[in-house]
């Protein structure tokens, strides 16, 4: 649509000159003339199209912060923002640039040790979780965080970094100035598109409507164990794993929620891409009242709490013995809300 509106542009300056000719041009404009001048509306178009991209990615991409914050409370950073923290240069290679490995290039972004100075100085973690619009998350330890110039890049070699390099923001390690910082981070720990820092371990909160439901919520409700292969991307057994927690169906009748047969239930996770309305979010009623959809709580045969690093505290885990009915829907982490669509 944007694309249509700059040619309607062109169109309109070469209907505006063909205007002002008819009122009072005493002779046909010359071919290099009319060059000039389409060239003039080309350029104020690439200006328009550049600007409204940059006012785009400054409205739509923010750096929450969450988690054990010295207040407790959720931080937002918008994209101006970030520019002004964006201070430290690094210059490394890229471990995602595969076709040439030994590249070094300029990197310019946030210390993760400010950000840690600035809002988590006053509680006590131990490791940061670093969460990506796709629901990929990476966790590096606060020691080594505070201890190497590992920062969130904005821009590479004074450019914009694209989505495909792993922009808007993008979590980079400095491999050439620190070669032995690769072995305890590889190079599946460049996180592309961060959207979120999770300081230590949240607090387990489910929306559902108006109410929010706690962990001590949860629990009181019938406990249910599936013992069975998970479905989540990354930090966890790849081998048979104990999952506890409650129903999603028991979960909506503690909220007061009584589901007709039409209606699916959204679940919402932290990152972006659980955000969106898709199918494989949406469970329907016949699935949440046969099958054993739970949300996990707890995992392992010690019934440990499900750590930011797994994508904790509250998971969506599908029972094998509903496979069939359910191996189209998404495993979701960082589980946040749900609700009810018609």
């Amino acid at each position: 649509m944007f694309l249509l509106n700059v040619w309607k542009n062109l169109a309109l300056v070469s209907l505006g000159i063909a205007m002002v000719c008819l009122g009072g041009c005493t002779k046909k404009p010359t071919n290099a003339q009319l060059e000039v001048w389409r060239k003039e509306a080309s350029d104020r178009n690439a200006e328009i199209v550049a600007e409204k991209a940059k006012n785009n990615q400054q409205r739509e991409w923010n750096l929450i912060i969450q988690g054990q914050t010295a207040t407790g409370k959720t931080e937002t950073l918008n994209w101006s923002e970030l520019q002004d923290l964006a201070t430290v240069n690094v210059n490394t290679v890229d471990a995602n640039n595969i076709a040439n490995p030994n590249q070094v290039f300029k990197f310019t972004g946030i210390p993760i040790k400010a950000l840690i100075e600035k809002l988590g100085e006053k509680t006590d973690f131990t490791e940061i979780t670093f969460v990506c619009y796709d629901a990929y998350q990476v966790t590096i330890k606060i020691e080594d965080l505070l201890k190497y110039p590992i920062i969130l890049a904005l821009a590479k070699d004074d450019q914009p970094i694209p989505r495909n390099e792993g922009g808007p923001i993008y979590l980079i390690f400095p491999y050439s100035q620190y070669p032995e910082i690769s072995k305890n981070y590889d190079d599946g720990m460049w996180a592309f598109y961060v959207t979120h820092l999770i300081f230590g371990q949240e607090k387990a909160k489910l929306r559902i409507g108006k109410r929010e439901l706690n962990l001590a919520d949860l629990d009181k409700l019938p406990q249910v164990t599936l013992t069975q292969n998970v479905g989540y991307r990354v930090n966890w057994p790849s081998g048979t794993v104990e999952l506890h927690g409650v129903r999603v169906r028991d979960v909506l009748s503690l909220a007061g929620i009584k589901l007709n047969p039409k209606e699916t239930v959204f679940v919402r996770g932290k990152p972006q891409v659980y955000h969106k309305n898709l199918e494989e979010l949406n469970l329907p009623t016949e699935i949440i009242q046969k099958c054993d959809v739970l949300i996990a709580t707890r995992w392992g045969k010690n019934k440990q709490p499900i750590l930011t690093r797994m994508g904790g505290p509250l998971t969506l885990a599908f029972s094998n013995d509903c496979q069939a009915q359910t191996q189209r829907f998404k495993w979701v982490t960082f589980v946040e809300e749900f609700s009810v669509q018609p």
